[in-house]
């Protein structure tokens, strides 16, 4: 061997050599290599293994549940299941969409067109929130016919068991539960929790194969107890949804309020919509009208002029003011009743819903005092409910009234309020003249108040408010079987782009009841009725009485005009009292 290799050509000998050293150079390397990754570059490595396999996945937080003052559920949220897909994954043919968008019920258009939209993806919402047994069934599918790419992730979908009759208030979720109006928005972080987060292992096509751990566990949101009550809410509901359809109205607005506390016990609104369904913004039916349109309020506001006169001293219960000959002119302007009414005490200026009386009194009153009560009674401000969009209406500074509008805003034109700012003034005089914040939300404990009149005034007022329900007043329809109710029509002239309409109308009511010691104050504004009747008398009150005398009784509140009501059925029967 030794001669032959002697033998060999000393070129090949190098040759050998050379492909020894560079062989011995590549595994050297190869080994250097090696160890470098095992042990050097281990962390980066295994980091990005990590990334390609291992990702973190948020865990979506069970959504509070909002309930009415007596824990009644409005709004839930119940597991569902939503169809992903990996359009890498998943084939385009004929034979594997066609089931599929069968068992989906969707268009096979409409899933190829998705489909191709996000074919650089590797996730891709198929349909979302169904119920589980419906996605079981859509995996069904796709297990037999060999379809691949398609998962299922849990999720929560908002249900709300009243539909219509509380959407305007508690509003709605969209597809990821997240609060786009009313009560859901404006507490959006509250009910919403804290999504949990874990650790899951993907395939190589970025399908979840397995969990690997819990990094941190959802917070479920918390629930929300409403002031609302639901029995309450129904009834308002129901009367206002048909007051509107007999007398064929564009909207309408009712709201009580609890007078002792503050608290809304019921706030409907029409046309409605069902937020357990698609919902279309067309027509303005997701505005909660009560508390984000404002409106001039006409003859409602008379018992607030008065009131502010009586407080100040310039009037007295037994002043009387001459109203003849049933109209008085300021410059260019005029201000008229229907009639003449003459010389009138304060109570018949409220009765009769006196123009030239609430004027001349507002003229008596120094302006700046004047406009001081009207914001003292929650009015040209927000009312501080916390709903989203609260409209703040408008009540100009004093400086920048002329005399005219001095009385013309006596009886309601020239300022601007929401329904709930004007149930909330209302309920200053049921109160005894204490304003108390009005709330959404369920109190446990009484507000204190601001005083804004006192005791006196607010019992003269109520009293001469009675007088409007009573026989020739202008609400007789608002009256409740054994109860003493006092409150305020308005039938306001809506404003067009060439003035005052005559055709078109607001109908008002507010009011409260018993009067001797109110415990609920309503207000109820319709809007355009079209019908033959448009006088708050005629539309508005008959809502008022349904709404009031229902709700009295439901609550249990003692009756304080029984005696009177059996007088008045003995006088028409001839017996003895």
């Amino acid at each position: 061997m030794h001669k032959r290799a002697e033998a060999l050509p000393k070129a090949y000998v190098g040759r050998r050599r050379v492909v020894l050293t560079i062989l011995m150079i590549a595994v050297s390397g190869l080994i250097w290599r090696a160890v470098d990754q095992q042990v050097f570059e281990r962390d980066f490595l295994q980091s990005e293994g990590d990334h390609r396999y291992l990702d973190r996945v948020a865990v979506p937080a069970h959504r509070g549940a909002i309930t009415d003052r007596n824990g009644v559920v409005l709004a839930m949220s119940t597991p569902v299941d939503s169809i992903a897909a990996n359009p890498r994954l998943l084939r385009p043919d004929a034979d594997t969409l066609q089931p599929l968008a069968k068992a989906l019920d969707i268009g096979l258009d409409d899933l190829r067109r998705r489909l191709a939209r996000y074919s650089h993806k590797h996730f891709v919402y198929l349909k979302r929130r169904l119920p589980p047994e419906e996605a079981q069934a859509v995996m069904a599918v796709a297990k037999k016919h060999h379809i691949l790419g398609l998962q299922t992730s849990r999720e929560y979908r908002r249900y709300y068991p009243d539909g219509e009759i509380f959407a305007h208030v508690i509003g709605f979720t969209n597809l990821d539960d997240v609060g786009q109006e009313g009560l859901e928005f404006a507490f959006n972080e509250q009910l919403a929790g804290k999504p949990g987060l874990k650790r899951v292992l993907r395939d190589g096509r970025r399908q979840v194969v397995a969990d690997v751990e819990s990094l941190r566990m959802p917070q479920p949101g918390k629930n929300l107890a409403l002031s609302l009550d639901q029995r309450l809410q129904y009834i308002a509901y129901r009367e206002l949804k048909a007051a509107i359809k007999k007398h064929n109205a564009i909207s309408g607005s009712v709201v009580m309020l609890d007078v002792r506390t503050g608290e809304v016990l019921a706030m409907v609104n029409q046309p409605g919509f069902n937020p357990n369904s698609s919902r279309s913004t067309r027509g303005g039916r997701l505005r909660n009208r009560a508390v984000t349109d404002v409106f001039e309020p006409g003859s409602t506001m008379k018992p607030l002029t008065v009131a502010a006169g009586l407080d100040l001293g310039v009037i007295k219960a037994d002043t009387r003011i001459d109203t003849n000959p049933g109209f008085f002119k300021l410059g260019r302007f005029r201000v008229r009743d229907h009639e003449n009414l003459g010389v009138v005490d304060i109570e018949t200026i409220i009765k009769k819903s006196s123009n030239v009386g609430a004027g001349k009194i507002a003229l008596s009153l120094p302006r700046e005092k004047f406009r001081e009560y009207l914001v003292a009674m929650g009015l040209g401000k927000s009312t501080g409910s916390g709903y989203p969009g609260e409209a703040s209406g408008q009540l100009r500074p004093a400086a920048n009234w002329a005399r005219i509008d001095q009385a013309t805003l006596s009886y309601g034109y020239g300022i601007s309020v929401s329904v709930l700012q004007l149930a909330q003034a209302y309920a200053v005089i049921a109160a005894d003249g204490i304003r108390r914040p009005v709330s959404l939300l369920r109190r446990d404990e009484v507000p204190q108040g601001t005083r804004v009149l006192s005791r006196k005034t607010a019992m003269e007022v109520r009293h001469m408010m009675e007088s409007v329900v009573a026989p020739g007043g202008t609400a007789t329809r608002a009256a409740v079987a054994g109860y003493r109710v006092a409150g305020k029509t308005g039938t306001v002239k809506k404003a067009g782009k060439g003035g005052y309409t005559q055709r078109k109308y607001l109908s008002l009511f507010v009011g409260m009841a018993p009067a001797s010691n109110p415990r609920l104050v309503v207000a109820v504004m319709i809007n355009e009725p079209r019908g033959k009747q448009y006088y708050g008398g005629l539309v508005a009150a008959p809502v008022f009485s349904a709404v009031m005398d229902d709700a009295l009784r439901l609550l249990n509140v003692a009756p304080d005009a029984l005696a009177h009501d059996r007088t008045v059925r003995l006088a028409h029967t001839g017996g003895q009292p």
